[in-house]
């Protein structure tokens, strides 16, 4: 009888078929620019600190923050959040609440008493910062950090520039500007209060280079005429008295004349003053109103009225000091306010301006090679510097959107090119990468998840004390929030590429080191490139 036939298998057969020669594209890993990262103008690495933040680990995530923005508190409450308006999860549901956590991480970072690192060597160079407010303070914890001594002059009596003197504590409470301010002082940046610089370049010479970050604090006019007795005020003194001791006596009877976040701002803390009617006077429609329309949407609901298409031509009509001619407007074709001819009265106790702000920029007298223009000190775009070498400049004093944010990206830019032209080289900001697209994830992969929103003041107390209006987020809340990131563009280790591959040609480097192909096997087939959630793998032609 003959043998059973018998097969032996060579454990080690398959290997010699390498199917990675049937291959005409190939998939590489690649990592894309987040929308929120490319959006942000402080040049946060936003989809980095949340990658921390939904892991719980808050201090690395509030640490990733800081490396480009020190205020954290305080941007969580004063951003605009433009980050949120081209996050890819909006076109899936609702975007991350970005600015949420941001500050919900800065209120973590108070809380628990987080200190920024002190650099590691000092440079032996001296950088003078004028302004305490958010570019100068930006930039002297920059410049600090990356091992400069820097003394900072402030023409005002406490630290925060227009952040304290032109934003109401109902939107940003003075114990989190202080805290996130004195975090720098602790830094070693020295700040010199109460003390105004007349001249820049008789100062110039105790110091390697310098930075101006004058604030816009003069409140630009407008004629009006008026009777004696008369009350007109602008906007930035009142907001400014604020911080006083003794409020502003703006009356029962508030009129604001402007379209601005400044002009809301009056108008709702008139209202927590006491003021009954506080109207605010604008002459273009709403979509026209440069505010914000969620300000415009909290002020309505505390009872601030708006008279759209509408200008003031005269106080004091008939005799009546407190009377207001208001002239109705029409938009012609172009959007351009035209006056129709047709007048009403109002009653006003205060008629407060609010039509945009100027810098003082006596300073610069006698500064050779300076360039000023329209009021504000015309800079280098690339470098933020002068005409005069060593003078660098940035937030309100330079041609530029006029907000927080902007502004503390401006004092880091500067801060960077400072230290670049102190060693003698030039700063090269890395290269971008391709911006990453809704069209590249594969959202079938997340589900739904609604957006959470911060709590909100009662309305009812709102009106009578200068408490926070917006709430920040719980633990939980901010935890499940971080997790809705969609990791645009960039591997977070799901696993996907290693479970889908038909040829076990995707090999894990082990947590934090990502994947690599083995195209001794990789057929080019492209299901890992279809089942990537975030659109981290791509398909290239394969050379030959």
């Amino acid at each position: 009888m003959d043998k059973p036939f018998a097969i032996t298998l060579d454990p080690g057969s398959s290997l010699a078929n390498k199917t990675g020669s049937w291959r005409t594209m190939r998939p590489v890993y690649v990592d894309r620019l987040p929308p929120c990262n490319a959006q942000c103008p402080a040049g946060e690495d936003i989809q980095g600190w949340l990658y921390h933040a939904e892991s719980g680990d808050y201090e690395t995530a509030w640490r990733q923050l800081v490396r480009d923005n020190p205020f954290p508190a305080i941007m969580g409450r004063v951003c605009y959040h433009t980050c949120e308006s081209v996050c890819n999860r909006g076109k899936l549901d609702e975007p991350v609440g970005i600015n949420s956590v941001e500050r919900f991480l800065g209120d973590e970072a108070i809380t628990r008493g987080w200190r920024f690192e002190p650099p590691a060597a000092d440079s032996g160079k001296r950088v003078l910062v004028v302004g305490a407010g958010p570019s100068g303070m930006s930039a002297a914890y920059h410049l600090r950090r990356l091992g400069h001594r820097v003394t900072v002059y402030e023409a005002g009596p406490l630290m925060g520039g227009m952040m304290r003197f032109g934003i109401p504590q109902y939107r940003l409470p003075r114990d989190v500007l202080d805290a996130e301010m004195q975090r720098i002082v602790d830094l070693g940046a020295e700040v010199r209060l109460n003390s105004k610089v007349k001249r820049i370049e008789e100062m110039m010479a105790e110091f390697d280079a310098a930075f101006l970050a004058v604030g816009a604090h003069i409140g630009k006019r407008a004629f009006i005429p008026a009777k004696d007795g008369s009350r007109i005020l602008d906007a930035v003194s009142v907001l400014r008295s604020m911080e006083g001791e003794e409020k502003p006596m703006l009356g029962r009877r508030v009129v604001v004349y402007g379209g601005g976040n400044t002009a809301i701002d009056v108008a709702r803390t008139a209202r927590r003053l006491g003021a009954t009617e506080a109207i605010i006077v604008y002459r273009r429609t709403r979509e026209k109103m440069p505010a914000h329309d969620f300000e415009v949407e909290e002020a309505l609901q505390e009872g601030v009225m708006v008279k759209w298409l509408s200008t003031i031509k005269q106080q004091g009509a008939d005799g009546d000091a407190g009377a207001l001619t208001i002239e109705k407007m029409e938009l012609d074709e172009k959007g351009f306010p035209q006056p129709t001819g047709e007048f009403e009265t109002l009653e006003a106790d205060s008629l407060v301006l609010a039509l945009g702000q100027d810098v003082d920029l006596s300073l610069l007298d006698g500064v050779p090679g300076l360039e000023l223009k329209d009021g504000v000190v015309q800079v280098d775009p690339a470098t933020m510097m002068a005409g005069r070498a060593g003078l660098f400049a940035g937030g309100d004093m330079v041609p530029a959107e006029r907000n927080v944010t902007v502004a503390v990206g401006h004092g880091k830019k500067a801060a960077r090119h400072i230290d670049a032209w102190l060693r003698g080289t030039r700063y090269a900001p890395p290269p971008k990468h391709e911006l990453a697209s809704f069209e590249r994830l594969n959202t079938w992969y997340y589900s739904d998840a609604p957006k959470t929103m911060r709590p909100q003041l009662d309305l009812a107390r709102r009106t009578g004390s200068f408490d926070e209006v917006q709430g920040g987020l719980t633990e939980d809340n901010a935890l499940f929030e971080a997790r809705r990131c969609l990791s645009c563009g960039n591997c977070f280790e799901c696993d996907n590429c290693y479970g889908v591959c038909p040829d076990n040609a995707v090999i894990k480097l082990g947590p934090g080191q990502r994947f690599q192909f083995n195209y001794d096997y990789c057929k080019g087939c492209g299901i890992c490139v279809a089942e990537c959630p975030c659109g981290a793998i791509e398909m290239v032609a394969e050379e030959v």
